[in-house]
């Protein structure tokens, strides 16, 4: 599943084609993604501005000039392609739609954007943009990782006397919103705590080090474009490389990156998700 680099990086590709530029024409393919789609989302877009777009944990949101803020997220598999981007970003041509482009945005540029998920478990919806903090999917959602709300203060408040893994508590999207399982494992790495350990028996010293680790790997991630690992490209249609970064997420059996350390990275299972650390130097 995308997470927060990923997601970031669509947003801002879609930005060019999508600011300021109004709705010239919806297509809406089938009925419904993860959930149906909004009562007449087409009609509800058709013609209306976008004046921003902006995300919110694993969120894009398009707030327009009608009141109303479209929310999209992409599920499992979901992308979204530009084509015929008038500033010259993108190929010109238009593609042929294809069997998976369940939704088609036409914008008076002359941009196109298809949201294609093979998966369907991607979901759009509309929220009154006044009110898209009450929406059920935003509502409980932590602060952002990157924004001057989470700092180690908040984080050492929220962990304490914790007993979950530190890897889930990390991963609990109503502690820090967008975090992921790949950038997780990576944060952990880079600050020598094992995924196992208690979160609430992690020192605040130790604690200290988590808040800039994840926003070194979240900036780096975003740098590169995300990580493709499967089904993920960016708005260009290009794919990401921060994957070829990676100092533990799916290099188990390979030695550790880390200076001075002899260890071998591990795969585990925890709460159904693989984990990726080194148990050497991770502790």
């Amino acid at each position: 599943m995308p997470e927060l680099p990923e997601v970031e990086t669509v947003m801002r590709g879609l930005a060019p084609s999508m600011e300021g530029v109004r709705f010239a024409e919806v297509s809406v393919n089938r009925p419904d993604l993860r959930w149906p789609f909004p009562d007449n989302m087409a009609g509800r877009l058709t013609g209306a501005r976008v004046e921003r777009l902006r995300r919110r944990s694993k969120y894009i949101l398009a707030d327009l000039d009608s009141g109303e803020s479209l929310l999209i997220h992409l599920g499992m598999s979901g992308r979204m392609t530009v084509s015929g981007d008038p500033l010259g970003q993108f190929v010109h041509s238009h593609p042929q739609v294809e069997k998976h482009d369940h939704v088609i945005f036409r914008m008076e540029n002359g941009a196109r954007i298809a949201f294609n998920d093979p998966r369907r478990f991607g979901a759009m919806d509309l929220l009154a943009t006044n009110k898209a903090g009450d929406h059920p999917l935003l509502a409980r959602l932590g602060p952002e990782p990157l924004g001057n709300e989470f700092d180690e203060v908040y984080l050492a408040g929220k962990l304490e006397g914790r007993r979950t893994p530190m890897k889930a508590a990390l991963l609990d999207q109503r502690i820090i919103a967008g975090l992921g399982n790949i950038y997780v494992c990576e944060v952990l790495h880079r600050t020598g705590i094992s995924p196992k350990r208690e979160a609430g028996r992690v020192s605040r010293a130790r604690l200290a080090t988590v808040v800039p680790a994840v926003r070194d790997v979240l900036n780096e991630a975003i740098g590169s474009g995300g990580s493709s690992l499967r089904d993920f490209k960016q708005a260009s249609g290009e794919l990401g490389y921060f994957q070829h970064r990676f100092r533990v997420y799916d290099r188990e059996g390979r030695p550790c990156s880390m200076e001075e350390c002899d260890g071998t990275i591990r795969r585990i299972v925890q709460s159904g998700r693989s984990t990726f650390y080194c148990p050497r130097c991770q502790h």
